[in-house]
Formats: structure tokens, C-alpha cells, sequence
């Protein structure tokens, strides 16, 4: 039996009351031991920019080199940096907030391949998650911006939590940034012409919910327009 079968069958598998409340009782104290020390680690890290992108984009790549410079002006620009803490996107998002002496945070999770912390991340400002959820909790709490890089399925997930919770007011209105006109414009012409035009499932002004730019600039001007508009700045 392969693994992935094992995991099915398990899912179904019957278990008495015992087993139930052993295993709830695990996951619970391993969720909150998550959270307190995603709580404590990063309440002081100050103004943040969450860094998404593909773990798969080579230090060659015009991705990996665009995250690496738009993570160093953020830094220079008075932001920290917030990325999954693996490789590719991630990698080069500390690897540009390390290279301006600025605060470099990782949120790594383990999985069966792919991620690993980078070494660019501040030693005292990387934790490791098991739990997907509980880390999408603290790129939100703890990001006053986020900047979308072309990415997989993690990186699109990462994007509409941002968006899905803004668009519901359960968090403030806070920049989000889509890197790559040739990558984002297909998706973002099916939300408008399908997901709002044809089946009307969206409003019209949540297509103001993102930017999409081009360059490197482009991407840090929105972060400081938004924050000269509502008169803040950085602390550090």
C-alpha cells in the first residue's frame, strides 16, 4: 500500500472514544504551541511586507532577481521582510532584506519536499509551522503589505487569504502587489470577466482590492503611497 493510500484509508478508519480524544488532544496543545510561539517571536518585528512567490524560481531567474530587489528597497524604504522561509521567491526575499542589514523573518512549514529555512533569515525571526493555517495567521497579523510574485498553488492561496479577508473587513485594507503583468493579467481578466462580468459574484471595487505592476519601483511606490496616504511610516 503507498503512502497516499495509507493516508486515505486512515481518514476512514474507526476509532473508539479513547483514540478520538488522544489524538484532538495532541493536535490541540501542538495548534496553540504554534501560535504562542508565532505570537511572541514576531509582536516586536515592526512594520512588515509579506514576500509570496514560487519555491521552484532559480537564482537565474528574472523572479528570484525582481524579489531580491523589490525585498532590498523595502528595506532601505524602512520595511521588514516576511516570506514562507524556503527557497526560490522566499529564498530571495531574505536574501534582499539580509543584504540591506534589515529585519528578515521566515515562517517555514515542513513539508515532504521542496522547503527548508534559507539561511538568510534573521536566526531569531524563523519558525517552523506543521500547520498551514496557523501560518497564514501570522503572514496576516503581522504584515502591513503584501507583495504577490508568480508562484504555484501556495502562492495563490497565500494571495486570496489576503484578499478574502480584506474584501470581508475582517482586517484592514492593507496593499496587496502582483509582480509580472505577463504572469497575473490572464488570471485577473477571468475574476473580471468571468467571476464579476458574467456571473456578477464579486463587486466591481473589489478589483481595486490589488495593483498589478511591472517592476521593482512600481511595487515599493504602492507600499508608500498607501502609507504617505493615511500618514504612517515605518518605526525602524
Amino acid at each position: 500500500m503507498s503512502e497516499e493510500e495509507n493516508k486515505i484509508r486512515k481518514a476512514f478508519a474507526r476509532k473508539d472514544w479513547s483514540e478520538i480524544k488522544s489524538a484532538n488532544s495532541w493536535v490541540i496543545f501542538k495548534v496553540m504551541s504554534e501560535f504562542v510561539e508565532g505570537f511572541e517571536k514576531l509582536e516586536r518585528i515592526g512594520p512588515c511586507v509579506s514576500v509570496f512567490g514560487s519555491a521552484r524560481a532559480k537564482p537565474e531567474s528574472k523572479v528570484y532577481q525582481m524579489a531580491e530587489e523589490i525585498s532590498a528597497k523595502l528595506v532601505r524604504h524602512g520595511y521588514g521582510v516576511i516570506t514562507g522561509g524556503g527557497p526560490g521567491v522566499m529564498e530571495a526575499g531574505n536574501k534582499g532584506a539580509h543584504s540591506e542589514g534589515g529585519k528578515s523573518v521566515g515562517l517555514n512549514i515542513e513539508l515532504p519536499f521542496e522547503q527548508g529555512g534559507n539561511i538568510y533569515i534573521d536566526q531569531d525571526k524563523i519558525i517552523n509551522f506543521d500547520y498551514f493555517f496557523v501560518r497564514k495567521v501570522m503572514f496576516v497579523k503581522y504584515s502591513q503589505g503584501f507583495i504577490g510574485m508568480p508562484g504555484g498553488f501556495g502562492t495563490l492561496d497565500e494571495i486570496f487569504e489576503a484578499l478574502t479577508l480584506i474584501q470581508t473587513k475582517k482586517i484592514g485594507q492593507f496593499p496587496i502587489v502582483l509582480v509580472g503583468k505577463r504572469y497575473w493579467s490572464g488570471l485577473l481578466e477571468w475574476v473580471e470577466n468571468t467571476v464579476l462580468e458574467d456571473y456578477n459574484y464579486i463587486n466591481p471595487e473589489d478589483l481595486k482590492l490589488f495593483n498589478l505592476v511591472d517592476t521593482s519601483s512600481e511595487a515599493v511606490k504602492v507600499i508608500d503611497d498607501f502609507y504617505s496616504k493615511y500618514l504612517l511610516s515605518p518605526n525602524f
